[in-house]
């Protein structure tokens, strides 16, 4: 199937019709709709679907040798942040399967196994880790952890796994797995303004985390409660705001609080507790953690408790520079430049060597439905990866 029709089959999942954008969550019916897409483009090629205990999907093409080790996986994920756009993951598995089409149709037959890989909450939007599959696959978090980990609505990570037919008891990294893998190389949409020609690589990811602060305050009337008395968290949560923006200008990074819960949220009633999100990247760990601390300290009000816990950090990453130059090269000579957005390459770089393509974003907007990528450039990117692959599939 050619890469604009799996890309119009996928694109009105999850759609929200009023404001444009994209609700796929992990395991919840949008985002099950996508890898029951995955699966029949799989079986529909007659390659060999695996899923494994961590809920992430592999589709594998092998090579007439019968060789099943030294990989080559391309892939990303299929679900989004919150009103995402349409090209943040699912991108980089149509054009797997795109680029693996074009090279069956031109005769190639690879001398190592070619894995197309979609992996299981990436964004964190539902259970607040990000890249939580190529985390437990990787041994990048806790099992323990990742287990009780929940929605808003209370659903835990194992009730989600054993919804969709997984034993939540099984979840952790898979050396076997791993070790079938000799390379990872993920096309995604550019999620700035940096690139201005249809194809680059990456060089690295630069240090990223997310932190929950809690404000623990009283509740009490709004209209009877005396200002001197009050015990307000949203106050605290309103410096932290303010500190976020001042303490990321200070460290050169970037800072920012999108997700807040106010409890009990109601209009004539002064909240008794806060929890909000920090996401800090930058360029420097040191610089990150300072911008975390100094938010902290500023986030302080009278009678309100403020307790911060790190929900997850990635330090630099710096992808593979051998599997980067030989990309480069095979392409021809691209840009390669960093990026400040998170991938499951980043985590599968601790423990295979991994390398990132990117597609050009006219809007250099991303995590909005206005992301975007022009017809033309995502085809450019088709040609690279299976070009990218070609090559190392050679092996």
């Amino acid at each position: 199937m050619a890469f604009e029709d799996m890309w119009a089959a996928l694109l009105p999942v999850g759609r929200d019709r009023e404001h444009g954008g994209y609700d796929r969550f992990a395991w919840t019916p949008p985002e099950l709709e996508c890898r029951d897409w995955f699966l029949d483009e799989a079986r529909g090629r007659g390659f060999t679907v695996e899923r494994d205990a961590n809920g992430n999907l592999f589709a594998w093409w092998l090579p007439d040798n019968g060789v099943r080790e030294d990989a080559v996986v391309t892939g990303s994920h299929l679900d989004s942040v919150p009103g995402g756009g349409a090209f943040d993951g699912p991108l980089g598995v149509v054009s797997a399967f795109a680029a693996v089409d074009l090279l069956r149709e031109r005769g190639v037959r690879p001398g190592r196994p070619i894995g197309i890989a979609a992996f299981a909450e990436e964004e964190g939007a539902r259970f607040g880790v990000a890249c939580l599959g190529s985390r437990l696959l990787a041994g990048a978090i806790d099992p323990a952890r990742a287990r009780g980990l929940t929605d808003r609505d209370g659903v835990s990570v194992a009730d989600a796994l054993a919804g969709d037919g997984l034993d939540p008891g099984r979840i952790g990294p898979d050396e076997d797995l791993l070790g079938r893998i000799g390379c990872y190389v993920e096309l995604h949409v550019e999620q700035g303004r940096a690139l201005t020609v249809p194809v680059g690589a990456a060089s690295s990811i630069v240090p990223h985390g997310r932190w929950r602060f809690d404000f623990a305050g009283e509740g009490n009337h709004a209209g009877t409660t005396l200002l001197a008395d009050r015990r307000d968290p949203m106050l605290a949560f309103a410096r932290m705001v303010l500190a976020a923006r001042d303490a990321a200008e200070r460290n050169g990074t970037v800072a920012t609080v999108g997700k807040v819960h106010v409890t009990p949220g109601g209009v004539n009633a002064i909240p008794s507790s806060v929890a909000a999100w920090l996401d800090s990247r930058g360029p420097v760990d040191d610089a990150v953690r300072r911008t975390v601390e100094e938010v902290h300290r500023a986030a302080r009000e009278d009678g309100v408790e403020v307790s911060v816990a790190e929900e997850s950090y990635t330090e630099v990453v710096d992808f593979d520079t051998a599997l980067r130059d030989r990309m480069v090269e095979a392409l021809g000579g691209v840009p390669v430049l960093p990026t400040g957005a998170g991938h499951d390459a980043g985590i599968l770089a601790s423990r295979v060597p991994t390398a990132m393509l990117f597609v050009r974003n006219p809007t250099g907007v991303s995590h909005a439905p206005s992301e975007y990528a022009e017809p033309d450039d995502c085809l450019a990117g088709v040609e690279a990866l299976a070009t990218v692959l070609k090559d190392l599939a050679r092996g």
